[in-house]
């Protein structure tokens, strides 16, 4: 069960008020609001799951269920949602605020969502912290940023730090995005450049501008076995690439607001659990700092967030706080989430399982 009240259930979360909420770049989110969901009773041992990139509260569900190892009936699962991803203060909620939006960090967020744990939901120590993606690297950060909070961390298909080909992967994304704006890339972890003012997007380049983000990222989310193999045909359903194109990535980043994903675009390229007190950027002390034992779960396949960089993560971690356990998939990034493929989702589900119970 969730604990939505009445008023919270048209838009199927609650939100937390923050104040005016300071961030590491010495901008402030004025009013600022975390949308969470909590599934199952605050007496159970509490399980902390960020979003990914462009995720909604609701795509982070599939790994939740009685039949699952996040399971309601035994853990206080809170869904916890990135700034920027259209349900906590974000671009498309909040025009109220010059745009562009505040640059906004990993250590932002979890600095926001430990004032929701602690303060609105009472929770003073946590069973796990886990997510996909950038939820990976949410939950890198709260090892390293609160390592006495939780016992257990499971990043999967995920980073600590961002590493260099991921932030040029990103300045590919970047640069679609804005090209049909006549924006370009002002830089890495940098925002858009012109050649006059900030100006709002008309409706057309914010089409154009999507798709061919979509497109761009369509390179990326699955392995070049899956293309290989046709999977989006023989799994998916889709009528040949074309129709993939347009019907998956296409659809899929049309459903954003364009805004909202270059504020979590930089939150993303700017990830590095080091750059915080006390590792002053000493990735290694960051490792070696977390207290957690942790299941760095990365895919075979993944073409941004590869096992070698999971191997470096664990090997500089203390003696048996780090294992390593390789999604065993064609589906790339995407063996990690969201719940497209089952094989995947009962692989990492058992592995979770294991991992809690050990």
């Amino acid at each position: 069960m969730d604990s939505l009240s009445l008023n919270d259930k048209a838009k199927g979360y609650q939100e937390y008020s923050l104040g005016d909420f300071a961030l590491e770049s010495g901008g402030t989110i004025p009013k600022a609001q975390i949308a969470y969901k909590t599934f199952g009773s605050s007496s159970s041992p509490a399980i902390i799951y960020p979003t990914w990139y462009s995720g909604t509260i609701a795509t982070n569900e599939w790994l939740i269920g009685k039949d699952k190892t996040l399971n309601p009936d035994k853990y206080y699962i809170i869904v916890v949602a990135l700034f920027g991803n259209g349900e906590s203060s974000s671009p498309s909620n909040r025009p109220d605020i010059p745009k562009p939006f505040p640059n906004v960090t990993v250590y932002d967020n979890v600095k926001a969502q430990y004032q929701l744990v602690t303060k609105e939901l009472g929770i003073k120590h946590a069973k796990a912290v886990l997510g996909w993606s950038m939820g990976a690297g949410q939950t890198f950060q709260w090892a390293t940023q609160y390592p006495d909070f939780m016992d257990y961390i499971a990043p999967f298909c995920g980073a600590a730090k961002t590493s260099l080909h991921n932030q040029v992967f990103l300045e590919g994304v970047k640069a679609a995005l804005l090209g049909p704006k006549s924006a370009a890339s002002g830089g890495v972890c940098k925002g858009e450049t012109s050649s006059g003012t900030y100006r709002e997007w008309s409706g057309e380049e914010k089409t154009v501008g999507l798709k061919a983000l979509g497109r761009v990222y369509a390179g990326w989310g699955f392995s070049q076995t899956f293309y290989r193999e046709k999977v989006y045909e023989t799994v998916l359903g889709f009528k040949g690439l074309e129709d993939f194109m347009v019907g998956w990535w296409e659809g899929w980043a049309l459903s954003k607001d364009p805004e909202n994903m270059l504020v979590m675009l930089h939150t993303w390229q700017a990830g590095d659990c080091s750059a915080q007190e006390p590792y002053k950027g000493d990735f290694k002390a960051a490792m070696q700092g977390i207290k957690a034992k942790a299941l760095v779960l990365p895919a075979k396949t993944d073409l941004y967030f590869p096992p070698e960089d999971s191997e470096i993560e664990v090997k500089n971690m203390r003696p048996g706080i780090g294992k390593l356990a390789v999604f065993p998939s064609i589906w790339g990034h995407w063996a990690g989430g969201p719940g497209d493929s089952k094989d995947d989702v009962k692989w990492l589900d058992d592995q979770l399982r294991e991992f809690f119970e050990s």
